[in-house]
């Protein structure tokens, strides 16, 4: 932790409060257990958390009947967008290697070398191996929803790719943009709801709302489509719809110009529109998931993207650099999220009221977001109603509502912030002590100190009132 960290954390004490929670007294739901695990699927968990921590910490604490078919579609998942994300490889190369996917997944010892230097997942395709030898071994159904999932989003993946229109201009319009947010976000959702309700731990109807399961993707990857707009720039991509982008300048460039900063906010408040017309639909989704790692896994990636939402709205720095929550923001988020579908909501609701709150009628989007987070408020309302007349007050002054629950939390929060002060507190002190010790052991003149605060000089003494005072304490064998 650098200083701008201990800075940050100074100010911000319950981010580093939950920071330490999370760390220190997290307990997993269920454990994943190395020793009993074949060198195979120890080094397919390996790969994984080296594409990505954050998913592999969730992924580890699921259930034992999904721990490894949610880890391999993963894996494959990856997979697949390295090969698509890969510059290097020629078209030629790139569309078949997509379309055949989902059967070389199936096929022993297949593995692929081909991938750039440079490419940040290229050592998952050397050593796709592991993830077959292992995808073998789990259940044909589980293998069925993977393959299928892996073929349709390998095929949309290479229509994209072959579309000459989309490699030189980006996304046209909000159709094109949801179709590919579809086969990169969506379909993942549609394999993990098969798979959820495969094991038992969703409910089957979740399988006859496919539009619940497809905003579920879609809410995250339009998040991060948004938030890495400077990033994808950079790299010669373009995300943002030209439907949404055209209406505020006349070159998508134009939106990185500092003279422009007023309508590129103007244009990402519309992104942000759309991406929280899907988040009712989020919430009902997760309404419908039986166990609890089950659910954690799905609700903290959905409350990690409202957050983020809400740091990127009307936030220029955005056209500036990529910008994320913060490490204790994100770990108060993941402690708030694994609680229950109620705590969830609150966290909906908290941050869609800082978004509307940041909303301003010089947007000309500002109605709408309103409708937006009024809607969000509304459809949490209607599964967590407030009965008690004075939670009504509170609502409609502003104020959030507190329940039995809530309030223990928060003297529990109280107590802990204590017990952490106290600790501090007390490794300070016991610092000090110790230089005390050390200072005077080293021969420090303690007495003429105290002798000369007695006489009320506070202030440092020039020099020579330092040494003639040193020649009145002197003792004389030294």
């Amino acid at each position: 932790m650098g200083a701008a960290d201990v800075l940050y954390y100074a100010f911000h004490f319950q981010q580093l409060r939950s920071i330490i929670q999370w760390k220190v007294w997290h307990n997993p739901v269920h454990q994943r257990d190395e020793e009993k695990e074949p060198i195979s699927l120890q080094i397919c968990f390996k790969l994984m958390e080296k594409t990505s921590r954050s998913f592999s910490s969730v992924i580890q604490e699921l259930h034992p009947e999904l721990l490894v078919p949610i880890a391999l579609f993963y894996c494959v998942l990856r997979g697949l967008d390295t090969i698509e994300d890969d510059m290097t490889l020629p078209l030629d190369q790139k569309d078949p290697l997509l379309r055949n996917f989902h059967n070389v997944i199936d096929e022993k010892g297949w593995a692929f070398d081909g991938s750039g230097p440079d490419e940040k997942d290229r050592e998952l395709l050397v050593k796709f191996n592991y993830v077959v030898e292992e995808f073998l071994k789990i259940k044909p159904g589980y293998q069925a929803t993977i393959k299928d999932i892996a073929r349709k989003m390998g095929g949309g993946m290479a229509d994209f790719v072959n579309n000459a229109e989309h490699n030189t201009n980006g996304v046209d319009t909000v159709k094109d943009y949801d179709l590919y947010c579809h086969y990169v976000a969506g379909l993942v959702g549609e394999g993990l709801t098969r798979l959820f309700v495969d094991s038992g731990l969703a409910n089957p109807a979740l399988l006859e709302r496919p539009h619940l399961q497809e905003s579920m993707g879609l809410f995250l990857q339009k998040t991060n489509i948004i938030r890495d707009v400077k990033e994808d720039h950079d790299d010669k991509r373009r995300f943002w719809p030209k439907e949404i982008w055209s209406k505020y300048v006349d070159n998508f460039e134009d939106l990185m110009k500092p003279e422009n900063v007023n309508v590129a906010m103007n244009c990402s408040s519309e992104m942000v529109l759309n991406a929280l017309n899907h988040v009712d639909e989020c919430l009902f989704y997760l309404a419908g998931i039986k166990e609890q790692s089950v659910f954690n896994f799905a609700a903290i990636p959905q409350s990690m993207a409202i957050a983020t939402l809400e740091v990127v709205f009307r936030n220029p720095n955005v056209f500036k650099k990529n910008v994320k929550i913060s490490k204790g923001q994100a770990c108060q988020l993941m402690v708030e999220s694994t609680q229950s579908l109620r705590v969830l909501c609150q966290v909906f609701r908290t941050y869609a009221r800082k978004i509307h709150q940041k909303n301003t009628p010089k947007d000309p989007n500002f109605l709408k977001i309103s409708i937006a987070c009024g809607k969000i408020e509304q459809f949490i309302e209607s599964i967590f109603p407030s009965q008690d007349p004075k939670a009504i007050i509170r609502n409609q002054t502003g104020q959030p509502e507190k329940s039995a629950e809530e309030r223990a939390a928060a003297e529990e929060a109280k107590w802990d912030t204590i017990y952490i002060m106290a600790a501090v507190m007390g490794t300070l002190f016991l610092i000090s002590c110790l230089m005390i010790g050390l200072a005077y052991y080293l021969g420090a003149r303690f007495d003429v100190a105290v002798d000369e605060l007695k006489k009320g000089k506070l202030a440092p003494p020039n020099p020579e009132a330092a040494q003639s005072a040193i020649r009145r304490h002197d003792h004389g064998d030294l």
